[in-house]
């Protein structure tokens, strides 16, 4: 029986090749050593408003307790950086919009997820192929549910947790997806975990605009730009307006300084390549969209789940850093004349200031207290 499940296993390696994926390894179902860091970085708060980061108790860290019987994880990467998107170009372009690379094209969810359907599908046609016991609970997972997906993928060998709390690859650096199947068959496991190979490397924690990184390994999630653009529903502290720049939705600095990027291919993923010229768009041209078209312009993309007028509000941070210009002076006009909400008028606002005085060198990076 022992030498099917290698054989299983040796299929599930040739599947995710096929469709698409770089890597898969496979764990047993626990990162309980994981438990008491977790808990500390609750205790300290620095999920911020993610309750659903608290709710689940120990199911991250032992994933038989959300999906009963589990007792292997497959853990899956799929690269995503779209080719010549210039990420440190449009940075320095204060008058463009700068959008996390792996929000440029089409939302990663509903494609990983089907393509890890297909696989637990041909687990199971293995299964009863060779008339051994089908899965039972088999499930997929693609940033959906509490699953500690990192330290998974570090005990799959698909590469080790940075200090930037990413997962890095030797071979292919980090920007890639992960993905998981929750299973119950005896699959033989990952016997090599990779070597930490961040060295004194400081590059990461020092590139951070908002000094999000208490220390190497802990990522406070209340000052990173990626959490106050996307997870933050509501207003953005002033305090980290200026050093947000350009950045409208999410922040790759840690991983654009990272030197395993280098390594790095581009994705063969047609879906994840620009749409809509969001690699390279002004800020005062996507400040101008209406509701319609800004829900036409993110269907199928996972920018539209902050909702528009959390878009407008990163938008309008984005103007207040820009270049002086008359045509942004207007678009925030008209935006403060059409009477938003009032914490959603205060950044317009905040951003009309800026944009009446002289010009300034911005700062480089927000001290922690």
């Amino acid at each position: 029986m022992s030498s099917l499940y290698q054989t299983l296993a040796e299929q599930i390696h040739h599947w995710t090749r096929e469709l698409g994926f770089q890597q898969v390894g496979i764990s047993a179902a626990d990162v309980s050593d994981q438990q008491q860091h977790f808990q500390n970085w609750i205790d300290k708060g620095y999920h911020g408003d993610m309750a659903w980061m608290v709710e689940h108790g120990e199911k991250r860290t032992q994933p038989q307790k959300l999906i009963p019987g589990t007792t292997r994880v497959i853990s899956v990467r799929m690269n995503y950086l779209p080719p010549e998107t210039e990420q440190i170009k449009i940075l320095k372009s204060p008058s463009k919009a700068y959008v996390s690379r792996y929000a440029l094209g089409r939302d990663y969810h509903k494609l990983i997820r089907k393509r890890l359907a297909t696989i637990a599908q041909k687990i199971e046609d293995f299964c009863q192929s060779h008339d051994i016991p089908l899965p039972e609970n088999q499930r997929a997972f693609v940033d959906s549910a509490p699953v500690l997906e990192r330290p998974l993928a570090q005990q799959a060998g698909l590469g080790w947790v940075g200090k930037h709390t990413l997962l890095i690859n030797k071979s292919a650096g980090s920007w890639f997806f992960l993905g998981e199947i929750y299973t119950n068959l005896p699959l033989p496991t990952n016997q090599h975990i990779p070597e930490n190979a961040c060295g004194d490397c400081q590059a990461c924690l020092q590139v951070c605009p908002t000094d999000a990184f208490p220390k190497p390994y802990v990522l406070d999630a209340t000052r990173c730009i990626s959490y106050l653009t996307i997870e933050n529903k509501g207003p953005i502290a002033e305090e980290f307006r200026e050093v947000m720049g350009n950045r409208v939705f999410g922040c790759d600095d840690c991983q654009a300084i990272c030197p395993w990027n280098k390594y790095a291919d581009f994705t063969k993923e047609k879906d994840f390549h620009p749409r809509h010229h969001l690699d390279s768009a002004e800020l005062v041209d996507l400040f101008n969209w209406n509701e319609q078209e800004f829900l036409d312009r993110t269907a199928g993309s996972a920018i539209r789940r902050i909702g528009y007028q959390n878009w407008l509000r990163n938008l309008a941070i984005g103007l207040g850093n820009a270049p002086a210009s008359t045509e942004i002076v207007h678009a925030l006009n008209r935006r403060i004349e059409a009477n938003e909400e009032g914490w959603l008028q205060e950044h317009f606002l905040w951003a009309l200031e800026r944009q009446k005085q002289p010009p300034k060198r911005r700062k480089r990076k927000l001290k922690r207290n």
